[in-house]
């Protein structure tokens, strides 16, 4: 697995509020289909309501404070190996890899102390050679 992180998920209470939150900040964001997403530097940052997260996550709840972490790579076959590297480091897989409804591949696992990591191949995110991600433009 890469030392890298693609993207920031936040489950939110209030989609509108959150996305006007940061907005107010001077962010600007793309919304596609319920999530906001945010270039911040080589990754991005998303808004997502919290009990959308918590599900695709194969997590009881996400409750307050969610936050999932997201590693991008370069093909279906390497998110098969990442999650069986993280299985084999002592990870428990929350959601095994299968198709996404954005036409990708992803599984998702906590680390001992339950952080939920996502590791997905999404066709629609380039990534650099260096890992670094670039949202495309939604419009």
């Amino acid at each position: 697995m890469e030392q890298r992180i693609s993207l920031v998920t936040l489950g939110v209470a209030d989609l509108p509020r959150a996305r006007a939150f940061y907005e107010r900040l001077g962010w600007r964001g793309q919304e596609v289909e319920e999530t906001v997403f945010f270039q911040a530097g080589g990754l991005a940052l998303v808004l997502w309501g919290r009990d959308k997260l918590a599900a695709d996550a194969g997590v009881p709840d996400a409750g307050p404070g969610a936050v999932t972490l997201a590693q991008n790579v370069r093909s279906r076959a390497e998110v098969d190996d990442v999650l069986a590297t993280a299985a084999r480091a002592g990870a428990r897989i929350t959601r095994p890899a299968a198709e996404t409804f954005y036409g990708g591949y992803a599984g998702f696992f906590t680390d001992p102390d339950g952080h939920v990591w996502e590791i997905a191949w999404n066709p629609g995110f380039p990534l650099a050679d260096d890992g670094t991600l670039t949202l495309p433009d939604f419009t």
